[in-house]
């Protein structure tokens, strides 16, 4: 497989880099971290600053290799992240132009395209577990609605969200992965109860949401009734595929800027650290190329990523933590200060073996789909 770059994408990733050198010093100051209404239109701002500029369609109207060097190097030049609408952008926006009507595409993708609008999702239950598709919250037609009750955890940025994507069961006597259907519900309807949840790192971005006979039309179904399951199956597609891009970027960055204070501090001079650090580079390498690899597989495949998204999902949770593991090793005794970098981080680490999925749901994915073991029973 060809992990080189064409003349045309080098081309774009040099325009790209112009334009960030001349628009990231107009920037004005990010808001706080709890300011999450300031975030919201901070991080709307950006979007709209990249729609101007040609760029807000990237996510899902560009090639995949266009993606992975946009996300590459906007990591890199320090842009702002897509914060507070990472789900419409990198989740619910790729679902819909990939699964969506003509209609429901000409809806939804042009507000979250040009920063006007916030999505949030409501996939996790608290009953449910790392089990998505035992999931309960419910939904039952009448007329030309659906009428939903239930509850959903784990919510990121629901307390700011104008859209979320929405997983119901709309068959409770079809077998849990046939009966579930893919909603996108306003954020404003009445019966809706929104409560943030403050993780262990004192941050407020995650909430429960509490939905009591709550009204979505049909016409919000993305997919068929009781066909959620697949349309799902994209949905976490792109979350493992290549959401976590940059991330890879910044945590490779995160590695120059260890060993650079362990020379500082003396610690470089612990043979066992530097092996770590060496340990960790040829890791998130590796990463890098597993990345270039999916994204090829995705190029040739019509844009959507595959379960090579969860090798790589398994690989970088684990990574993740051992980087922030060595931090801490690093710093020594600073490691418990707040204010010094990289001990947040290590805290909020701790979730990555959970989130987009837990590293037992995706060992069984690789063990099923890729190595063709058999189902457990």
């Amino acid at each position: 497989m060809d992990l080189t770059y064409t003349p045309e994408e080098e081309d774009f990733r040099a325009r790209l880099r112009e334009w960030l050198g001349g628009v990231l010093p107009t920037l004005p100051p990010k808001p706080s971290p709890d300011d999450w209404p300031g975030r919201r239109a901070y991080d709307l701002g950006w979007q709209r600053m990249l729609y101007d500029a040609g760029y807000g369609d990237v996510h899902w109207d560009a090639p995949p290799t266009v993606r992975l060097i946009f996300l590459e190097e906007t990591e890199k030049a320090g842009a702002p992240y897509v914060g507070a609408n990472f789900v419409g952008l990198l989740h619910a926006g790729p679902t819909i132009a990939a699964e969506g009507t003509d209609a429901q595409r000409a809806r939804w993708l042009p507000p979250i395209l040009r920063g006007e609008q916030v999505w949030c999702q409501g996939f996790s239950e608290p009953d449910a577990g790392s089990d998505l598709a035992a999931l309960r919250t419910r939904a039952w037609r009448d007329g030309d609605d659906y009428v939903v009750s239930g509850s959903k955890i784990w919510t990121s940025h629901a307390e700011v969200a104008d859209w979320c994507e929405l997983l119901v069961r709309t068959d409770p006597e079809a077998p849990k992965h046939r009966g579930i259907s893919w909603l996108a519900m306003p954020m404003d309807a009445p019966g809706i109860t929104v409560r943030p949840l403050r993780t262990l790192a004192g941050s407020a971005e995650f909430a429960e949401v509490f939905l009591d006979e709550v009204r979505v039309p049909v016409a919000n179904r993305v997919g068929d009734e009781n066909d959620g399951w697949r349309v799902t199956m994209v949905t976490l597609s792109f979350e493992r595929g290549t959401a976590f891009v940059g991330e890879v970027v910044a945590c490779r960055r995160v590695l120059g800027e260890l060993a650079r204070e362990a020379r500082k501090n003396g610690r470089w001079d612990d043979p066992v650290l530097r092996r770590r650090l060496g340990r960790l580079n040829a890791e998130f390498r590796a990463l890098w190329r597993l990345t270039q690899w999916n994204v090829s597989e995705a190029e040739a495949s019509g844009g959507v990523p595959g379960v090579g998204g969860s090798v790589f999902k398994l690989r970088y949770s684990r990574a993740r933590q051992d980087l922030y593991d060595t931090a801490a090793d690093v710093l020594g005794p600073d490691s418990l200060d707040l204010d010094r970098p990289w001990v947040l981080d290590r805290l909020s680490s701790l979730s990555y073996t959970i989130a987009a999925g837990t590293s037992q749901i995706q060992h069984t994915i690789v063990a099923e789909r890729i190595l063709g073991l058999p189902r457990g029973r």
